[in-house]
């Protein structure tokens, strides 16, 4: 439901922080699927993950530790 709020409006930029957690791996799947059109379709997303199966999806990553920027 919050990321159907936060794309009704078609924002060109989409903030997703952990969006897979808490769901199991289909529902998960469903989720970076939605992410992924909404890329191709010209959003901006920034996605932030612990998961590196989810992080795998991005075409660009940066990698933080203790607050700072490492990769």
């Amino acid at each position: 439901m919050a990321i159907a709020r936060a794309i009704v409006t078609e924002p060109a930029l989409v903030l997703a922080d952990e969006p897979t957690g808490n769901l199991d791996s289909a529902t998960g799947a469903d989720v970076m699927q939605v992410l992924q059109e909404l890329n191709d379709a010209g959003r901006t997303i920034v996605l932030i993950t612990h998961d590196v199966a989810v992080a795998a999806h991005a075409t660009r990553q940066i990698h933080t530790l203790d607050g700072r920027i490492v990769a």
